[in-house]
């Protein structure tokens, strides 16, 4: 019991120094887990031979992680990806296994070897690549997206190559496993439901272990969430959460299915389930500590010795398979129109080896399929291109992500032949919506924006923008900024925003100045620059959400606009008195004690006028409301709905 207290403490320990250290110096939670196995494992030599048994229990991280992908999939959508899933997918594990079996054909192997070996390069590391994904936000890229396509076919073409796999058993290694274990050993065989049948009967177990899945995810789960989560006992629903993916796992592995493949079938089947973001919450920190698990594991079990033996050949086959890896990819990305920096995302994301080659490598071996000093070499191989992968990340954000922001932005400014009553400077979230209702309104407006992805982006729905910068006097005058109305002011950037505004106000006073600000603190700056109107991008969203949490509580929605017009009114007078104090003090700091006090008084005020009664004082504006009964803001109960007058 001491010496497993003792590993735990050292793989935990290693977790908790290298990949915080990692993620501090941009490397990513991966690389850190890598490189504390290396720390551990190889050059220190605090794990050793139990690393192999506690890898094989880590991979149950990536069992949970497809779990939760599959919650995130309904069967639509699922549907609806059929064509990236077995076009991009099929092509990719089709076109590397070709490739890799024509060079290792070259190179005098086997062709059941060559074979076998082009399926183990073919997959790619769903643990590395979505934990990554996740981290720094490429989900829902285009590039992401279509990567997400792949490692799905190739997690479910696992399943295939496992039944394929014994079929290419070559006899001189079967005879030799034969003598070595000799007549009188006793070979342990796992449990299995579907040793010794025949093809057809084979063949009807699995189809009906995958309708169990499927039915009984469907019907049966919902009736024993619902009995657990009446106990009201957090650790109850954890348990059988735990439970069921555990025992679908176990199901799969009785009849020789992948218990990733089961578990993620039974993911897409509960992703309709109300219980859905419940169970998420219980299994992802088992997820995140099992992946970060096996990733120490990959890099603990790294053989430098085998390495150093052979350091040209296993570091060339790792960078010709991931050269390989890319090519094919970076080709299906030409025939599949992915663009821009998206294509070498999807590239570069996938140009590795994955941890189920490392179960395919054991189950080859397992079957006489290729020799222990082949599975060895492989074995290395794959451990050292999962290793590399981080960097090839860390390639794309320093390098080749900046390189295409910045030859989209490297070109010139379009000329602008038109002019408009009111300019908008920024077509992003914020500055679409502003031009639309103008346009929709007959308002005539000239965009302009300096990112030169975003104006084409919304050219291809119609709408018409410019490329430049909105700061530039002489792109603002081809606009007609002398003749315009206003000028709205929606750019991302707060120090550029604050300069135009300052600018146009001084030079052109007659144009009427619209902001959005993204705090109050850059309000004041917008304000003493001269703008005419400034509106905070989240204050009225905020509002109309409390709003609505007021009337889902039981309050009378007359009575909710009253408050909400009192919050207005207050914080337009509180807002007046904050600026004239942040504006008269010169010091560096403009939020000092002086106004930390006023603000605190102001609110104080603002929950006093929101205590009134206002049910029997309503102004023009509100007329249209049948107020509540009086005394209603004192917390009487009424479920009256408002009526039109």
């Amino acid at each position: 019991m001491t010496s497993i207290f003792l590993q735990a403490f050292i793989y935990l320990a290693a977790a908790v120094i290298a990949v915080p250290i990692a993620k501090r110096l941009g490397l990513g939670s991966v690389l850190g887990y890598l490189i504390a196995g290396v720390v551990i494992g190889p050059i220190i030599g605090l794990v050793g031979e139990e690393t192999t048994t506690i890898q094989h229990f880590a991979e149950f991280g990536v069992v949970m992680m497809l779990f939760l992908v599959g919650l995130e999939l309904e069967p639509k959508m699922l549907w609806a990806m059929r064509n990236r899933l077995m076009g991009l997918g099929g092509l990719q594990v089709g076109g590397t296994t070709a490739v890799v079996f024509g060079l290792a054909l070259y190179f005098e192997q086997p062709w059941t070897i060559a074979l076998t070996i082009g399926l183990i390069f073919a997959l790619s590391s769903t643990a590395i690549v979505l934990q990554t994904f996740n981290e720094k936000g490429l989900t829902k890229t285009e590039g992401g997206q279509n990567a997400f396509s792949v490692l799905l076919f190739q997690d479910i073409a696992v399943i295939p190559m496992l039944a394929f796999i014994p079929l290419l058993a070559l006899p001189d290694l079967v005879a030799q496993a034969q003598s070595a274990i000799g007549s009188a050993a006793q070979h342990h065989e796992e449990l299995s439901l579907v040793a010794g049948l025949p093809g057809w009967a084979y063949g009807l177990v699995i189809t009906g272990s995958i309708i169990v899945v499927v039915i009984g995810g469907h019907y049966l789960s919902r009736p024993l969430f619902r009995f657990v989560a009446s106990s009201g006992l957090r650790e109850i629903f954890t348990a059988t959460a735990l439970m069921l993916v555990i025992g679908i796992a176990a199901l799969m592995s009785l009849v020789g299915l992948s218990p990733a493949l089961g578990t993620f079938l039974a993911g897409v089947v509960l992703a309709n389930s109300e219980f859905r973001h419940e169970l998420e919450s219980n299994i992802d920190p088992f997820k995140g500590l099992l992946l970060g698990l096996f990733f120490i594991t990959v890099g603990a079990g790294i053989n430098f010795g085998l390495l150093f033996d052979d350091f040209g050949l296993i570091i060339g086959l790792t960078l010709g398979v991931m050269l390989i890896k890319a090519l094919v990819l970076y080709s299906l990305a030409l025939i599949f129109k992915i663009k821009g920096s998206d294509r070498w995302l999807f590239t570069l994301s996938l140009a590795q080896a994955g941890e189920f080659g490392f179960v395919l490598l054991s189950f080859s071996l397992q079957n006489h399929v290729i020799p222990a000093d082949v599975a060895q070499t492989l074995s290395l191989v794959v451990a050292l291109s999962m290793f590399l992968t981080p960097g090839l990340f860390i390639l794309f954000d320093k390098v080749i992500l900046p390189r295409f922001e910045k030859t989209s932005n490297d070109r010139e400014t379009d000329v602008i032949d038109d002019q408009g009553t009111v300019i908008i400077a920024g077509i992003g979230r914020f500055g679409q919506i502003v031009n639309r209702l103008l346009v929709s309104n007959g308002v005539k407006t000239v965009v302009l924006d300096h990112q030169a992805n975003q104006v084409d982006m919304v050219r291809q729905i119609g709408t018409k923008a410019y490329y430049g910068d909105a700061t530039r006097p002489d792109l603002l005058h081809t606009a007609g900024i002398e003749h315009a109305a206003a000028l709205v002011v929606a750019i991302d950037d707060h120090e550029h925003s604050v300069e135009l505004v300052k600018y146009v106000k001084h030079t052109y006073p007659d144009v009427k100045i619209i902001t959005r600000s993204f705090d109050r603190g850059h309000g004041y700056l917008l304000r003493q620059a001269g703008a005419d109107i400034i509106e905070s991008e989240t204050y009225h969203s905020a509002l109309e959400i409390g709003g609505h949490a007021m009337k889902s509580l039981g309050l009378h929605p007359f009575f909710v606009e009253q408050q909400k017009a009192t919050y207005k009114r207050v914080e337009d007078r509180k807002s007046d008195k904050l600026y004239a104090v942040w504006e008269d003090d010169s010091e560096g700091d403009r939020f000092d004690n002086n106004y930390r006090d006023l603000f605190i008084r102001l609110e104080e005020v603002m929950a006093e006028e929101m205590k009134i009664d206002r049910s029997d004082k309503h102004s023009r504006s509100e007329r249209g409301w049948t107020p509540p009964p009086k005394g209603y803001a004192d917390g009487l109960e009424d479920d009256e709905q408002p009526q039109a007058n």
